[in-house]
């Protein structure tokens, strides 16, 4: 699950630097950051350990 979460963490930081970026420099494919903002969320969920179920 380690390498979830840091997948996660580095898809979601890229994706928020590369939406600021694209904010005040548009480039083509800046829609895309969206996406690995998603995707980058999605990972941290599953690769955070949540414990044991009840």
């Amino acid at each position: 699950m380690d390498r979830f979460l840091a997948a996660g963490v580095i898809l979601t930081t890229l994706g928020i630097g590369g939406y600021a970026v694209g904010v005040f420099y548009p480039y083509p494919g800046r829609g895309f950051t969206l996406t690995a903002v998603m995707v980058g969320i999605t990972l941290l969920a599953v690769g955070i350990d949540w414990g044991e179920a009840a």
